[in-house]
């Protein structure tokens, strides 16, 4: 045989074995299509269930490793909210749902969860009251994985200057014309032989001056100049504990959580202002649940807050950082990269807290943004220096000056407004002192003097009360 027919022969050889190969791939291929195809798919696992009881809302979210789709409906008499799974087998951490309901929920009685069918888990709310229910997902951010939430807002919420009337401080109009303004207050004379220290003294703001609208007429010779009139009225502060529920904050390395911590110091602070003859004060939350930035900004407005004071506590990537710093909102970009740092990590606490974009109102933001005012930015900025000057007597502070950037929680566009982070969790130092009893005291009354010291020098002035 010739050198060319070997070679011929070997190539068709070649073809022949090759083509056999290519029918065994394609088999088995197609046997393991066929495999996969019979198998089920596999189901979603939830990870971990979590309750935000709430006077506002009540949140239940469920952590999962996939995105899941879910159908809900109310049934009436008795209230129920109904909620489909599908893509879900019953697991032992879904059952713990059932143990997590507590007595004192506003807004849920009890939960039931069970299999309604193959793949898909029924989820039956018995309700206190009617709900207007919000349903939806959130994807991963942080240390969270998927996450289906349901938010259970009344059909008929609370309004909050009515919370504040049956609490008797809407009213709780006493005259202040007895108390010494500020500037002229002289120190008050110690008791003999207190049986605990006292709490440094706290003087009054000083009555708000009413402009008459008429000039009176001229007094007689002998006769006495009258007193300029005064106008009582009570002074509202908003006090924001940052982050809460689904939010933690910023961690310390000792376990401490921002939004726990905070929330004692404001809780401290709004005890101490209400031992004031003339000031009441609302809290944005008052318990370990989260509310979007906006929502913060709304109930300021709501109750017509004089000031609105939004309490953190800082975090950096080092823990050698330290101090006690005051913000106010910037129009024309942050004051420093560590203020634009700072704002970017506070703004996305609605990622991490998780709202449902559906309904959030994106146009409302845009038009708090709009209607900044650089007068509401330079009363911050007044309120703001008043407040670091006294945080300064009791810790460092990181910053000697009031900084600025765009913090969303800041742009009540008729509030003067300011962000306080207390000191540094990240610091193993500060984050002893955030946890500390006395800190936290000190904390509230320097912030009250700094409040105090604001208004002895810019009176607040009348306003008609909204009934």
């Amino acid at each position: 045989m010739s050198r060319s027919s070997e070679i011929s022969a070997e190539l068709v050889t070649s073809s022949a074995k090759s083509r056999r190969r290519r029918t065994v791939l394609k088999a088995g291929g197609t046997l393991l299509l066929s495999v996969f195809s019979s198998l089920p798919a596999r189901a979603a696992q939830i990870m971990a269930v979590r309750v935000w009881p709430a006077e506002d809302y009540t949140r239940v979210t469920l952590e999962n490793d996939t995105n899941l789709k879910t159908s809900h409906f109310i049934v009436k008499d008795p209230e129920r909210l109904v909620v489909d799974i599908e893509g879900l087998e019953l697991n032992p951490t879904l059952k713990q749902l059932v143990a997590k309901i507590q007595s004192n929920d506003p807004y849920i009685k009890q939960v039931r969860v069970g299999q309604n069918r193959p793949n898909v888990v029924r989820l039956v709310f018995d309700l206190k009251e009617e709900v207007n229910p919000q349903v939806f997902t959130l994807a991963p951010v942080g240390e969270y994985k998927h996450r289906l939430i349901f938010d259970l807002y009344p059909v008929n919420p609370v309004d909050p200057i009515a919370a504040l009337i049956n609490k008797g401080e809407w009213s709780r109009e006493k005259p202040v014309e007895s108390v010494p303004p500020l500037a002229q207050a002289g120190p008050e004379p110690k008791p003999a032989a207190p049986a605990a220290p006292p709490l440094p003294s706290l003087p009054s703001v000083p009555p708000v001056q009413a402009q008459p609208e008429l000039k009176p007429p001229k007094a007689e010779a002998n006769e006495e100049p009258s007193r300029p009139a005064t106008l009582t009225r009570m002074i509202t502060i908003a006090l924001d504990p940052g982050h809460g529920g689904e939010d933690p904050g910023a961690l310390g390395r000792g376990g401490s959580k921002e939004k726990d911590v905070v929330l004692e110091i404001a809780k401290r602070l709004k005890a101490k202002i209400e031992t004031q003859p003339n000031m009441r004060v609302m809290l944005t939350r008052d318990g370990d649940f989260f509310v979007p930035l906006n929502m913060r900004v709304q109930k300021a407005r709501k109750v017509q807050a004089d000031l609105f004071v939004s309490i953190h506590a800082d975090a950096w990537v080092e823990p050698t950082a330290r101090g006690s710093s005051v913000f106010v909102l910037s129009e024309k970009g942050a004051s420093s990269t560590a203020a634009r740092w700072l704002a970017n990590k506070e703004n996305a606490a609605d990622l991490i807290g998780g709202v449902n974009i559906k309904s959030h109102d994106r146009q409302l933001a845009s038009v708090l943004l709009d209607l900044s005012t650089t007068a509401q930015i330079n009363d911050s900025l007044k309120l703001g220096k008043a407040v670091l000057t006294e945080i300064g007597g009791i810790n460092r502070l990181h910053k000697p000056a009031v900084e600025q950037a765009g913090f969303a929680v800041l742009k009540a566009p008729d509030i003067p407004s300011i962000l306080i982070e207390t000191a540094f969790i990240s610091n193993p130092e500060e984050e002893a002192k955030l946890g500390d009893d006395k800190y936290q005291d000190q904390m509230a009354n320097a912030v009250l003097r700094g409040i105090q010291k604001y208004f002895a020098r810019n009176p607040p002035l009348a306003k008609n009360r909204m009934t």
